[in-house]
């Protein structure tokens, strides 16, 4: 190799890591920014006047502020109703797709391409035209209720938990699946052998096999449901405002370093599940 083919090789992984590095910063310096700028004195966002920990305590009503006081009651509403829809979505989504993740690995049916096919949709359209399709498919579902029993029905949260549960089967799927793909087929037929029954193998052998399977896909769709708002924002009704949509209304109104100290813990609790979930997807692959 010559003196030319060495610099040239030098200075071409030089630019690759500046690349890399700029893009990282795009990514991840505005995060780091709003982080930041949520221990702001000041009430503005653009000023920085020193270092406080007020926004954090006004969101435990620790102020005398009363329009303050109110907010935060109403931050812990949001995040109330938050949490409920993302967990009663996460169990729904991860026992219909721990399902369908047995019936796509173990077995082989009329259209079993089709599901597969159909299974990937949530994944791959725009989540905005994901949140138009069900907002217009309940629309059509509760007028033909109306019609046909003069009972009126509206979006709520039954709307919004079977939107989330819409996307996070795809998820639960595929990270199930992805376990089972790994799991010895021969530990099944071994539990028939000795005279177990199919719903006796999947609780004994087959279950306990993919549990850490299972806990990494919950925690994922846990994370996306509490994070979303396109979906959410469509299929939401009154009083069942989520931490995600009470944000974006606190930011139209105005923007303070309130919303920056609400948007760092949504980020800490975020990463927190998604850091779980790959570790324990990591220690199932060792």
């Amino acid at each position: 190799m010559t003196r030319f083919d060495r610099l040239f090789r030098t200075v071409s992984q030089s630019g690759l890591w500046i690349q890399a590095a700029l893009g990282f910063a795009f990514l991840y310096l505005p995060i780091l920014i709003l982080v930041i700028y949520s221990f702001n004195a000041s009430r503005f966002n653009a000023v920085w006047s020193g270092f406080t920990l007020q926004w954090y305590h006004s969101l435990w009503g620790q102020t005398t502020d009363i329009s303050t006081n109110f907010a935060s009651a109403e931050v812990w509403q949001a995040l109330q109703n938050s949490l409920f829809i993302a967990t009663i979505a996460t169990l729904l989504a991860v026992v219909l797709g721990t399902a369908i993740a047995l019936a796509l690995e173990r077995y082989c049916f009329p259209g079993y391409r089709i599901l597969e096919s159909l299974l990937f949709l949530p994944m791959i359209i725009p989540e905005i035209s994901l949140g138009i399709s069900l907002l217009v498919f309940f629309t059509l579902i509760f007028r033909i209720l109306e019609n046909l029993t003069g009972i009126r029905l509206t979006l709520g949260f039954p709307s919004v938990i079977m939107g989330h549960v819409t996307f996070n089967i795809a998820f639960v799927t595929v990270t199930v699946r992805a376990r089972l793909a790994d799991l010895d087929p021969a530990l099944e037929e071994a539990a028939f052998d000795l005279g177990a029954n199919e719903w006796r193998t999947f609780w004994r052998v087959t279950f306990p096999l993919i549990l850490p399977g299972v806990i990494s896909a919950a925690l994922l769709a846990f994370t996306l449901s509490l994070d979303d708002f396109v979906v959410t924002f469509f299929t939401t009704g009154v009083g069942t405002t989520t931490l995600p949509l009470f944000v974006y209304g606190m930011i139209k109104l105005s923007v303070t370093p309130a919303i920056n100290a609400i948007s760092s813990l949504m980020l800490f609790a975020s990463v927190l599940l998604v850091v779980s979930s790959l570790t324990i997807k990591g220690k199932v692959k060792d």
